[in-house]
């Protein structure tokens, strides 16, 4: 491959060429690393462009030579080798010329520049197809180890780690409680201003409490209540697992034999079954304060809002209403757990798992309330 050389002279990189008896002599000199080589690129491609058919790469020298100066001379060889030419390397010494033997041998990648076939529908379907049922199987087989896992819990409730539940339970309700009073409190006034507003056309205001405490228990409450848990405690909850995943310590607690399921996913389940339930009463009641404030403004008394309120609202809504929040709360957290522990590994990977827990958590929550709106139909309730 290349000639051993001696001595050679430190200075600023450099390059120059000359022929000499039908051979092209390229002198290369100084320090040949990163900061230096690319402003030698150009040169160095003209350098060997000639018609000779050998090139010889004088590096007598070259006082450094680096991964970015051994790229600069294998692409060298390469365009020379193009058309036609035979290329050899002399003067290098021997510590550099070990440095340059790792590459030389390797061949540099081929790029296509052609525009990359676009696969046909029918694959295209088919990929998709086939990673939702992977995703599908994953998921049947995640909810049944959590319902083995419950199940050991119950039959034994000593093995369950007790205060990280109560750690996750802070986590998910009391730290999560402002938010909620909040959105629960601006959505009741804005339903109700809407509301009047509309219905003071036709004299009717005085329905306003009737309608927010029917939407509010049945359907607002626990819908609301647990999009704002998949936005910030599902999110979370895949991000936590998902770092844990990347740097490996999952892998280290199936190491140690124990249960990645069962040491971090039950705790936070069970807190968003413990949590949400009140967390949505406290938005239910927080969205009645706002309507209240509204219904005041235009002159009702507070005695005949809460009268109104519960008057139309039935035991059937409440425990309808608190039904979802459970469902809810098991999908939120439970994909939120499930894609944590689905995180590949790379930089990007904990991002892409919080954001697939948000938007997979807010789909099962659509498609959940549409099932439980068809059940409530034809149960009558």
């Amino acid at each position: 491959m290349a000639e051993k050389g001696g001595m050679n002279h430190s200075g600023a990189a450099g390059i120059r060429s000359r022929v000499s008896g039908g051979e092209t002599v390229v002198e290369l000199s100084g320090r040949l690393d990163g900061g230096s080589v690319g402003a030698l690129w150009e040169s160095a491609l003209q350098a060997v462009s000639g018609d000779q058919q050998q090139v010889i790469l004088d590096c007598g020298d070259v006082d450094y030579l680096d991964g970015s100066g051994a790229a600069l001379m294998v692409m060298m060889r390469d365009a020379a080798q193009e058309r036609g030419a035979y290329v050899r390397v002399r003067g290098l010494r021997d510590e550099l010329l070990r440095v340059l033997e790792m590459t030389w041998a390797c061949k540099r990648p081929k790029w296509d520049d052609r525009e990359d076939d676009r696969r046909g529908l029918r694959e295209m379907i088919g990929a998709k197809a086939s990673i939702g049922v992977n995703d599908l199987l994953q998921s049947l087989s995640f909810a049944g180890e959590m319902i083995y896992i419950f199940y050991l819990c119950l039959r034994r409730p000593s093995t369950l780690r007790w205060k990280d539940v109560l750690l996750s339970c802070v986590r998910v309700g009391v730290d999560s409680m402002p938010i909620i009073l909040l959105i629960g409190f601006l959505m009741g006034l804005i339903l109700s201003f809407q509301s009047a507003v509309t219905l003071q056309r036709f004299g009717g205001e005085i329905f306003v409490p009737n309608m927010l405490g029917l939407v509010m228990f049945r359907e607002m409450g626990p819908l609301v209540t647990c999009i704002l848990l998949a936005a910030r405690s599902g999110s979370a909850f895949a991000a936590e697992i998902g770092t844990m995943k990347v740097n490996e310590e999952v892998d280290a607690l199936k190491t140690m034999g124990l249960s990645p399921a069962r040491f971090l996913v039950s705790p936070k389940l069970i807190a968003s079954v413990t949590m949400v339930p009140l967390m949505t009463l406290f938005f239910n009641f927080a969205s009645l304060l706002g309507g209240l404030i509204v219904m005041l403004s235009l002159g009702y008394p507070s005695v005949t809002f809460t009268s109104r309120v519960f008057q139309n609202l039935q035991y059937g809504d409440f425990v309808g209403g608190m039904l979802k929040a459970l469902v809810f709360s098991v999908l939120v957290a439970g994909v939120g757990c499930l894609r944590g522990l689905q995180t590949r590994s790379g930089a990007s990977s904990v991002g892409d798992s919080t954001t697939s827990a948000v938007v997979s958590a807010i789909i099962l929550i659509a498609f959940a309330d549409g099932i439980f709106a068809v059940v409530y139909y034809y149960l009558g309730l």
